[in-house]
């Protein structure tokens, strides 16, 4: 994403609306490589999900046929929720990019979150999702979950409960719950 089509977003009137409500100035720093990382990493779930699925359907991936059967509510649940937490996600990393830049310190610990917690936890659980025991990688699961909450819980109370706005709350809230309920259904249609 060029700086211009960043520029351009900032003129769009909720941007805009939003600005001028908050006196929020614009954003001077300019986008690094990181912020890239951070901004791709974002999409690994939604991707990543994807691509296991399309497996599933061309049959290059085998899965358990009791998973196959209760694809109904759960699947549709991860979808929507999963698209809710991208949608946040990318609308936090437009506004950071605009107008209040994430500090260093904060900025490490969203690649952590993403990156060693994130990743991983996906990981696991699209492994679980295609092998015909997966109670062998439920503390796996587990631990990678606790360890990727306190990172989310470590960033939400250092840096963002007194200096965060509504709308970007609102951003945090759809990335956070939306992969929390997505990851809830996905769990449930594995392991129930």
């Amino acid at each position: 994403m060029t700086v211009d089509a960043l520029r351009r977003i900032a003129a769009s009137n909720h941007f805009q609306t939003y600005a001028a409500k908050q006196t929020l100035k614009h954003n001077q720093k300019s986008s690094s490589f990181s912020n890239l990382v951070s901004l791709l990493l974002l999409f690994a779930p939604a991707v990543g999900f994807g691509v296991l699925l399309l497996g599933i359907h061309l049959e290059i991936i085998s899965v358990p046929s009791n998973l196959l059967k209760n694809l109904s509510v759960e699947f549709y649940i991860i979808i929507l929720f999963g698209v809710i937490a991208t949608i946040g996600g990318v609308c936090d990393w437009v506004f950071h990019r605009l107008y209040v830049a994430s500090g260093p310190n904060e900025h490490k610990s969203h690649l952590l979150a993403l990156g060693t917690g994130g990743v991983p936890l996906f990981v696991l659980m699209a492994w679980a999702s295609v092998t015909p025991e997966p109670g062998k990688f439920l503390i796996p699961i587990i631990v990678i979950l606790l360890y990727t909450t306190t990172l989310i819980c470590y960033d939400e109370f250092q840096f963002h409960l007194k200096r965060c706005r509504p709308l970007e709350t609102l951003f945090h809230r759809m990335l956070v719950f939306g992969n929390g309920i997505a990851f809830l259904a996905w769990l449930h249609w594995i392991y129930v």
